[in-house]
């Protein structure tokens, strides 16, 4: 049985009863899930073992119970598509090969809860509770009874807790001002985590980690708990390029991105992360993506990580059960803390306060006066109005926009120019007897911790290849569905089978101005990077000797290596498209991935360039700031969690001169 865990991250069923007294979170009758079920059965069916698929094969079967289960196991029986139990218990894992993570042993993961003495979880609060603990961390509280609400006093006022605003409040704290986060999700821990999948992307991700573009081109993931992204990211802690670096400011403008005050911040960022340059033992997915490199004679590197050359966790993406990698939760929000920051969680901003300015001489026609705000638990009822002489907007590039947008901003940029680092995936087939040279499973081991790039002919990149961490039901998902013998067939190699990711550095870009609602279209360059990604990334995994080789394109695209030659391998290569999404109206499509999100606030050398300046303060509201990837002025390439780390360190470290200069107007209590 798995060691106990959170139980929001547990398997067990929540929710109202239905008429047959069973309980369903999602909130489904009885009759709704009877005609989900229908579905499930008719995508998932049984499959009786005297059916004429399985001739020849009843020998093979017949010790197996297992696989014999899964096969004669349907969609719609008991327990699914209910959750797992309590014990994290489900049939089919036994038949893919599958177990979740066990437990670390107890005595090397810390039970303490590193935030503990300067979080306010709201779940956990009452109306009088909130008010008695708000006190007790030091803040100026005063009770608006005709509005409903209560009045809280800081210095600085940050939205979101991931790896910018976990940045910046460390940097403000640290600089001697009285600094509240607010984050929407929920605070755990490594004794915390389950590795779950289903419990974890739901409690873990923005929209239970089903999110999509509006046309289901792109579906979309973006951390939603305390350290926002860098808790469940996969640990990548790629430099900003110095090509990238030069571009931003040179072409755009920026010129601390040049400079080697940047490079500093960077220096910093990744010492406090701990980032590590090379790793003791891949797991089964990076050694595959490292062999076949090899043996085509390509260039492959080790991802640098935050976190210990020997770390081996292939479930980091629910949350590191081993406590040993390093995200905002347990650094820079732990630094803050420690310089008097109280975090709030389970608590979501609605809007900034902002005020018509009367400053001579300004450019902006507002000033923000704080952020109103409501926790998310049903035992308190009054709303937040805090005040403060800093606001910053650290909520991402899915949600700073909406958030600007619905507190009155109009800046043509905010929403505009969102990049996304677009993703398709290659697949390939390594059974057990074949190659036994790669160890392992597929979910096990660190998740990235190789990386190829593909460059063209003169030598431009075009793509970077890493790996993903997918657990059964990410998979299946995936998986284009032909029958319910494919899908089950291919469920059953779900513990062998590699996954490669191919990460453009998109040209096209997005919109995003309503919180979930985001659109995104690729240009003509983009798709003709992901196809070199994609073909690349076929031979890669040919070379390192994969029995079958595939994407997930809608009709199944996929070779059987066994006995084919250079030519039959080029002529299934010309046939890899990159066309987008069931919507595309397109015979043959993809749907898209996207872990990564930037550049829907970019900054700018003036309000035409931009939501931004080069402070990241808004272009129409003094004290606004934002400290987020929607400041970068384009994608980035590469895994961006220490370019939006040091643009956010760079960043605040300016903010605190600024407040130390006394450059911000001094609020008063007349703040509505």
């Amino acid at each position: 049985m798995r060691k106990e865990c959170h139980p929001l991250l547990g398997g067990a069923s929540r929710g109202s009863a239905g008429e047959d007294g069973r309980s369903y979170k999602h909130g489904f009758s009885s009759a709704e899930m009877e005609s989900l079920a229908s579905v499930c059965e008719a995508l998932f069916p049984p499959l009786p073992l005297a059916d004429p698929s399985f001739e020849g094969k009843k020998e093979e079967l017949s010790g197996n119970k297992a696989v014999q289960s899964f096969y004669q196991a349907s969609g719609a029986q008991t327990g699914i598509p209910d959750e797992v139990d309590e014990n994290a218990e489900n049939p089919a894992w036994e038949a893919i090969g599958y177990q979740v993570e066990p437990a670390e042993n107890p005595k090397r993961v810390p039970e303490e809860r590193p935030l503990h003495k300067g979080i306010i979880e709201t779940m956990y609060q009452t109306d009088t509770s909130l008010l008695d603990s708000l006190a007790d961390k030091g803040l100026k509280v005063t009770l608006d009874s005709k509005n409903n609400l209560y009045k809280i006093k800081c210095d600085v006022v940050i939205v979101g807790s991931g790896c910018g605003g976990g940045v910046a409040a460390a940097v403000l704290a640290s600089s001697g001002q009285k600094v509240i986060v607010l984050e929407k999700g929920n605070y755990f821990t490594a004794s915390d985590y389950s590795s779950l999948e289903g419990p974890s992307q739901d409690q873990l991700y923005e929209s239970g980690g089903i999110l999509a573009t509006v046309d289901g081109k792109v579906m979309i993931q973006a951390g939603s708990t305390v350290g926002g992204g860098s808790a469940v990211n996969w640990s990548a802690c790629i430099r900003t390029p110095d090509s990238l670096l030069q571009e931003w400011a040179k072409d755009e403008k920026i010129a601390f991105f040049g400079g080697s005050e940047y490079v500093s911040a960077m220096d910093a960022v990744c010492e406090r992360i701990g980032v590590t340059e090379s790793c003791v033992e891949e797991g089964f997915q990076n050694q595959v993506l490292r062999k076949g490199c090899e043996n085509l004679g390509l260039a492959v590197h080790f991802a640098p990580r935050n976190s210990s050359e020997k770390h081996y966790c292939g479930s980091c993406g629910y949350g590191c059960k081993k406590g040993e990698k390093k995200g905002t939760d347990s650094t820079w929000l732990v630094d803050a803390v420690d310089h008097g920051a109280v975090i709030l969680s389970g608590c979501k901003a609605e809007r900034f306060v902002l005020e018509k300015s009367y400053k001579s001489g300004s450019i902006r026609k507002k000033k923000c006066l704080g952020v109103m705000a409501k926790s998310l638990s049903n035992n308190i009822t009054k709303r937040l109005q805090i005040e403060a002489k800093v606001t910053i907007s650290a909520c991402g590039a899915l949600l700073t926009p909406p958030l600007m947008i619905s507190s009155g901003l109009k800046n043509r940029h905010i929403g505009r120019n969102l990049h996304l680092h677009p993703v398709l995936m290659a697949w390939g087939y390594f059974p057990d007897s074949i190659n036994s040279e790669f160890k392992g499973k597929s979910y096990e081991g660190g998740i990235i911790t190789s990386v190829h790039e593909v460059v063209s002919a003169d030598s431009r990149p075009r793509a970077i290849i890493e790996t993903p961490a997918l657990g059964p039901g990410t998979f299946a998902a995936l998986c284009p569905w032909v029958s319910g013998l494919d899908i089950k067939k291919r469920m059953l190699r779900f513990s062998r089978t590699a996954h490669v990711i191919v990460i453009i550095r998109d040209k096209g870009s997005g919109v995003v101005r309503t919180e979930g609602r985001a659109s995104f279209e690729l240009d003509a360059s983009d798709k003709e990077n992901m196809k070199a990604g994609l073909r690349q990334a076929l031979r890669i995994l040919i070379a390192a000797g994969a029995v079958e080789v595939g994407t997930h394109r809608s009709d199944g695209l996929r070779l059987k290596c066994e006995g084919t030659d250079k030519k039959e391998i080029e002529e299934f290569l010309d046939e890899v498209s990159a066309d987008e999404g069931p919507q595309s109206l397109v015979e043959k499509w993809t749907t898209y991935s996207s872990a990564h999100q930037m550049g829907s606030c970019r900054m700018g050398i003036n309000e035409k360039e931009g939501a931004v300046d080069q402070n990241g303060e808004s272009w129409e509201a003094e004290g606004l700031f934002v400290c987020d990837g929607s400041v970068l002025p384009s994608a980035v390439g590469v895994n961006p969690m220490i370019t939006i780390e040091s643009t956010a360190y760079f960043l605040s470290k300016r903010i605190a001169e600024s407040l130390r200069n006394n450059s911000f107007p001094v609020l008063v209590d007349s703040f509505c």
